[in-house]
């Protein structure tokens, strides 16, 4: 079976989760049988040897966005350099190289399936459908609503999410939250999606990892003297809702002080969350690493006892099943997609601030209860298999193929 696999990113040129699930997504179904090719949007390295890495253009992986695709409001404002001094690019401008390449890809190569991942390379699969009549299979990691914290966001990308739901032969979403977003604001039918819900890398379980502390000694000072250390990871966006965690860490210091914060990224909300934490009186049990990738996530989870998920909307959330691999006690937000999979967790809506600060003030002050939540999740996040999820993409192939619907 050879697949026309289109992405924004993969590791180690990542900007968050969506290239590790790709990454592992692309592993199992090689592993499975599948030839993938697997287009990018730059020119980069990978050392990947499972399938073929395709570069739609010869910029920087780190221009691919022109600022962020997670950030709506730069989409079109951001611009940057490319190839010479005198010629600039927009995403949308490196979005219509993207589709250019591939209309020359399938003038040479008749691949059995087109497997898009999220809006960004949308317009590219249905392209590909329209113009080469080959099934496309969209896959949705989140939507333009969970990137705007369900706020609206991009009305461009509203309308290609839009068009490329509506044309592809099958979608896949990451979880039912996802699913009933598709539908709900999409007007997509139930019967067209299929879950897939992604899993924690193998080689994440596996490889050797120490964690020396070195990075983190204060926190481990104050681990000794009974301090509780909770984080949590990811872009500093609305989708995220670190608003409300700073408000329920207030009041959780509030009622045990002994709690520090560790809030590990970078993104637009940054200066928004460090003023908000001194407004509150809690700097002092704040800390924000900036933008970190690869160990230095892992030592985040390795430092901490609590790992919290505040999010207003998150399709699935890979960081919870990470955190779980490292020992962390799970808070995780009712809008969160992981919590479908998960069980021994805590779960709150994002905006109950109250309900946060007293879930996190219970674990603290209960070595029982952590240990309890610890240990359950432990035997949850590896019955997880990227091998099962590539049998249902499979299955959601030969459905594709099955039931193609031209819509042209």
């Amino acid at each position: 079976m050879k697949i026309l696999m289109l992405g924004w990113e993969l590791p180690p040129h990542n900007s968050g989760g969506l290239g590790v699930a790709c990454i592992n997504l692309s592993k199992a179904l090689a592993k499975a049988g599948a030839d993938i090719d697997f287009v990018v949007p730059y020119e980069a390295e990978h050392g990947i040897n499972h399938m073929r890495v395709l570069a739609a253009t010869r910029i920087d992986p780190l221009f691919r966005y022109g600022g962020s695709a997670y950030e709506s409001k730069r989409i079109q404002e951001k611009l940057f350099k490319i190839f010479t001094e005198e010629e600039m690019m927009s995403i949308r401008d490196i979005q219509r190289c993207y589709c250019e390449f591939v209309e020359r890809y399938l003038m040479e190569f008749k691949p059995d399936f087109v497997h898009a991942h999220d809006w960004l390379t949308y317009e590219a699969g249905v392209l590909a459908k329209k113009n080469f009549g080959i099934p496309l299979v969209a896959h949705v990691h989140a939507t333009e609503y969970d990137r705007s914290g369900m706020n609206g966001g991009n009305p461009v990308v509203h309308e290609i999410e839009r068009a490329g739901l509506v044309a592809a032969d099958r979608i896949i979403a990451v979880s039912n939250i996802t699913k009933n977003i598709i539908v709900e604001k999409y007007g997509i039918p139930a019967d067209k999606i299929d879950v897939a819900y992604n899993g924690l890398d193998m080689s994440y379980i596996d490889e050797d990892y120490d964690y020396d502390g070195s990075n983190y000694r204060y926190l481990e000072g104050l681990r000794k003297k009974g301090w509780t250390v909770v984080s949590t990871v990811g872009r500093f966006t609305l989708q995220k809702g670190l608003t409300h965690m700073i408000r329920a860490a207030a009041r959780a210091v509030s009622k045990h002080p002994k709690m520090l914060f560790l809030f590990a990224g970078d993104g637009e909300q940054k200066d928004e969350l460090l003023q908000l934490s001194a407004d509150l009186g809690i700097a002092n049990n704040v800390l924000f690493t900036g933008f970190i990738r690869g160990k230095q996530v892992r030592d985040v989870y390795a430092a901490s006892d609590i790992f919290v998920m505040s999010s207003v909307s998150e399709p699935f959330g890979l960081t919870a099943l990470e955190a779980a691999h490292h020992g962390n006690a799970l808070v995780i937000t009712k809008q969160s997609g992981v919590g479908e999979v998960l069980r021994n967790i805590m779960r709150y809506d994002f905006w109950d601030e109250d309900k946060l600060a007293n879930a996190l003030v219970g674990i603290a002050e209960s070595t029982a209860l952590r240990e309890s939540l610890s240990d359950g999740v432990a035997h949850e996040y590896r019955n997880i298999s990227w091998d099962d999820i590539a049998k249902k993409c499979m299955q959601v192939y030969d459905e594709a193929r099955k039931h193609k619907r031209n819509v042209f």
